[in-house]
């Protein structure tokens, strides 16, 4: 089997962005940690909407680790599969 661009262990990984610019590496981790604070939205429902954009961004880690993440948080699949086709309609409409 032809080996893919994506392999799953590069998922914990993510953290190491700070290696090659560690200023800007730092600054875009303590973003994306606000973004996903608690706020006028769950962290469950931000969870959801980062699921639905992995999928119509076709992005196979994010898809990976918003599902777990999800799932962490008790998003059942439905509401998961909900949510993409939500996504799916946006991106096959705009």
């Amino acid at each position: 089997m032809q080996k893919t661009y994506y392999d799953p262990a590069d998922l914990r990984k993510f953290g190491k962005i700070t290696e090659w610019s560690e200023e800007l590496g730092n600054k875009f981790l303590e973003y994306y940690g606000k973004v996903f604070e608690e706020g006028a939205l769950t962290a469950r429902e931000k969870s959801l909407i980062a699921l639905a954009v992995a999928h119509t961004e076709q992005c196979p880690y994010c898809i990976d680790a918003y599902t777990k993440d999800g799932l962490q948080r008790g998003v059942t699949k439905e509401e998961m599969m909900e949510a993409i086709h939500v996504g799916a309609a946006i991106k096959s409409g705009a």
